[in-house]
């Protein structure tokens, strides 16, 4: 799982932050006392127990129920502990084939069922599923911890290791081999018998602590949304927008009402438009409070738990566990970045308050008005209104027109809606993707409208992982949360919405594209802080005008937008970047706080949460009144419930890398098609099959350049 600019996580708590782990062999259940037949049924029956005969074994939805994953978890895990336990009793010394090859093949079925659960749990859930969540989360951290500290399987992938050069090897069996190895060193297979057992229990806290948080926030995001009686309170907002909270009203049981729920992140986004300042208190003070009871104290311990588990790894914080096995290598390296960029960005965001304030007339802008405000200066001084942009920005039109559009032009591919395929939710839609040469690619299902069943923010799954080695072609998954208006009404997007479903389907090109021989080295298992460099660079398509032109119509005359609206959103884009800049290294300083952490240090109490964030806010010169930080702790689902502990800084890492590259599009001198060619050949086809840095340089030519980056975001005026 991936995503957008901190809207989306690219993978669980368990399998995407840690990717270590396991567990000693579990007995299988009988059915519960009271399920009846249907289950009974389900465990002959099952349609995970086979592989889908679906195209490109997209999964059998219409034939997937409830009481299908337990029984397909159980036996999934017990068939790969057997497998695993065979692949370390065999006698024959040890090859790349019989071990780490075999140990590819493993675990079918529970790859299986794992993809399209975790997909679920954030796209498609309730409260029997969540309960499921909650009880398979720790069995599946213990049972990764059985297979990655396997000793007998360790112990044959240490010899390989140990002579790799005199194996053969071509350069992706050797990538595959290091992975492996250096995984399980890293998971705790060099300690000793009494410290793995400490580490198994800290990971399965951990995962239970992580969906605690998520199911907590699910809760809490419902629970602060803003039920209102009239129309005429939600003063400034687009009818279609006041049409939607109504549907999601009626949806919610609130006939007659509005409701306007929240987004993941602090500022939400009708702050911009809404007219009553009390009104904008509320809403952000909803968004800024959620969570803060509930999962404070759960942030307190998740950090704890974390720190020990580092020492107990050989590192001194969580950070530094995590940053070594990333492209930033160090925390001297990650901190020597966001003091190059913090400085610049709170000056930038200082001459902006300024602006907003003279604008307004006050002596300074509180932290609900700074949206609004800043609109009305863009209004003014760039003649750009963000709700004129939109009947020009149609969700079907932006997404065959351009976004399907810029994929067939930068790469060639096609893409044909297939409705005799069933999705997992009706939203949900299926396209069959086609090379340049009309040779089959892989599905990719667009899943955009928010519903009180998915979770909020943006993001990219996978269904099935591409893998020469299994015959297996991608099936990749987009999600976002667009507001759903009621039936036969457009579906009209804000810029940020467009900007969001490039970025995501940026993150579904480097899935589909990828042509890898292993599935643990395919698509996007690709390290944390590079992972959304691919997407930030899929965003640039979005304002290209070659492609804009195409796709930005209106949707009822279908005329074209006007010629100066790209160039004023451009201008005025550039009028916010210090906001965004603050909030967004607001939260990577309380992510990094957090996981730096030491199991010897000072730990906070269970309820000091939010002062333990307003002390990192401060020592960073980040505790700005008017710019809260784009996600609080009580909130912060990507390093407490996803992927990204202590790598939040990553989005930042990959944008340097993104700017270079977008800059290395425009002047290299070659055509779009060309560029495209190399970019997929080099780099989204290549997973984790070569060093990261290295598929730059394929690009790029050199190592990247932080410049580009600090121009995009105006940080390098004094």
């Amino acid at each position: 799982m991936s995503c957008r600019s901190g809207e989306c996580r690219a993978g669980g708590c368990r399998t995407a932050e840690l990717r270590f782990g396991r567990s000693s062999q579990l007995p299988d259940r009988a059915p519960p006392p009271g399920v009846g037949s249907a289950t009974v049924t389900s465990l002959t029956s099952n349609p995970f127990f086979k592989a889908s005969d679906l195209p490109y074994e997209l999964p059998p939805f219409a034939r997937i129920r409830q009481e299908h994953f337990l029984p397909a978890f159980e036996r999934g895990m017990s068939e790969q502990l057997a497998e695993v336990a065979e692949i370390g009793a065999r006698a024959a010394p040890p090859t790349f084939e019989n071990t780490v090859e075999a140990l590819e093949r493993s675990g079918a079925l529970l790859r299986r069922v794992g993809l399209v659960f975790h997909n679920k749990s954030s796209s498609d859930t309730d409260a029997a599923f969540q309960e499921l969540e909650a009880e398979i989360a720790p069995r599946l951290a213990a049972h990764e911890d059985a297979l990655l500290l396997d000793t007998a399987l360790f112990a044959r992938l240490d010899a390989l290791f140990e002579r790799s050069d005199q194996l053969s090897l071509d350069s992706e069996q050797l990538r595959l081999l290091e992975r492996h190895h250096t995984r399980r060193v890293r998971a705790g297979a060099r300690l000793a018998p009494e410290q793995q057992r400490r580490l198994r229990e800290l990971n399965a806290e951990i995962a239970a602590r992580c969906t605690e948080f998520q199911q907590n926030l699910r809760t809490a995001t419902a629970s602060a949304a803003l039920v209102l009686d009239r129309a005429e309170e939600l003063a400034g907002l687009p009818a279609d927008e006041i049409a939607a909270a109504a549907e999601t009203a009626r949806a919610l049981g609130h006939d007659g009402g509005y409701v306007l729920g929240l987004k993941n992140f602090s500022n939400q986004t009708q702050l911009a438009a809404l007219e009553d300042p009390a009104l904008r208190e509320r809403l952000l003070a909803a968004s800024l409070g959620r969570g803060a009871d509930s999962n404070g104290p759960i942030a307190v311990a998740l950090a704890t738990l974390r720190a020990e588990r580092a020492a107990l790894l050989g590192h001194v914080s969580h950070a530094a566990w995590a940053v070594a096995d990333q492209t930033a290598g160090s925390t001297g390296a990650v901190e020597d970045m966001l003091g190059r960029l913090i400085g610049p960005a709170l000056a930038h965001a200082e001459r902006e308050g300024a602006a907003l304030a003279e604008a307004a007339g006050v002596a300074e802008v509180r932290a609900a008005d700074w949206q609004y405000y800043s609109e009305r200066v863009r209004r003014e001084r760039f003649e750009l209104d963000a709700a004129a942009l939109r009947p020009y920005l149609e969700l079907e039109t932006v997404l065959r027109d351009g976004v399907f559009h810029a994929a067939g032009l930068v790469y060639g591919v096609t893409f044909t809606e297939r409705p005799d395929l069933v999705a997992y939710h009706p939203d949900a839609r299926v396209f069959e993707v086609h090379d340049a040469d009309g040779s089959p690619l892989g599905l990719y299902l667009g899943d955009f409208h928010a519903r009180g069943s998915k979770r909020g923010g943006a993001w990219m799954n996978h269904l099935v992982v591409q893998s020469r080695l299994l015959g297996q072609q991608p099936v990749v998954v987009n999600n976002l949360n667009i507001a759903k208006p009621p039936a036969g009404e457009p579906v009209l997007l804000t810029w940020d919405e467009v900007t969001t479903l490039f970025h995501e389907f940026g993150h579904a090109l480097h899935g589909l594209f990828s042509d890898v021989r292993y599935p643990t080295l395919a698509g996007t298992q690709v390290p944390r802080d590079f992972v959304e460099f691919p997407s930030q660079v899929n965003e640039m398509w979005a304002e290209w005008p070659e492609v804009l032109a195409h796709y930005a119509r209106h949707h009822v005359t279908g005329e074209p937008m006007p010629a100066e609206l790209p160039a004023r959103l451009r201008e005025a884009e550039s009028f916010g970047e210090g906001f965004r800049s603050v909030e967004h290294l607001a939260a990577a300083v309380l992510d990094w706080a957090w996981h730096t952490l030491s199991a010897d240090g000072d730990l906070p109490d269970a309820d000091g949460a939010e002062a333990f964030e307003a002390a990192a806010l401060e020592r960073h010169g980040l505790a700005l009144p008017a710019i809260p930080p784009r996600y609080r702790s009580g909130y912060f689902a990507h390093v407490f419930a996803g992927g990204y502990a202590a790598g939040y800084y990553g989005y930042r890492w990959s944008e340097v890398l993104d700017a270079d590259t977008v800059r290395w599009f425009r002047e290299n001198g070659k055509t779009i098609r060309e560029s495209g060619e190399i970019f997929r050949r080099e780099l989204l086809s290549k997973g984790n099959s070569v060093d990261p840095a290295a598929a730059f340089r394929a690009v790029v030519g050199r190592d990247p350049d932080i410049g580009p980056l600090l121009a995009r975001r105006a940080l390098d005026k004094p």
